[in-house]
């Protein structure tokens, strides 16, 4: 995502226009394109904490743009195995469903 997206404007932008707003410029305009993490690093992270937090609405969006910046499908598989020993299996198993579908979605 660039500093020029609207994802959240097309998303929510007609019933929350300041929120769509905020996160179009500020989340994935300015913080997802600041110079210290890679993009690929920064999904690393995101799904990461996605995952660990439970955040199933979230969830799949972030991990299609995980597989677009360059995260594979086995190394999705490996952090929510390698979750399943921090945030909890339920939260593991949750992930596995999504990422089933995601993959699923792209044919992966």
């Amino acid at each position: 995502m660039s500093s020029e997206s609207n994802v959240a404007k097309k998303a929510f932008g007609d019933i929350a226009p300041a929120l769509a707003d905020y996160t179009d410029k500020v989340l994935f305009g300015d913080v997802w394109e600041r110079p210290g993490l890679s993009r690929r690093d920064r999904s690393l992270v995101t799904i990461t904490s996605l995952i660990s937090l439970y955040r199933v609405n979230e969830l799949p969006f972030h991990l299609g743009e995980a597989l677009a910046n360059g995260v594979s499908k086995e190394e999705i598989i490996e952090i929510i195995t390698h979750l399943a020993f921090y945030s909890g299996w339920p939260t593991a198993n949750t992930a596995i469903s999504i990422a089933r579908r995601v993959f699923d979605d792209k044919d992966l």
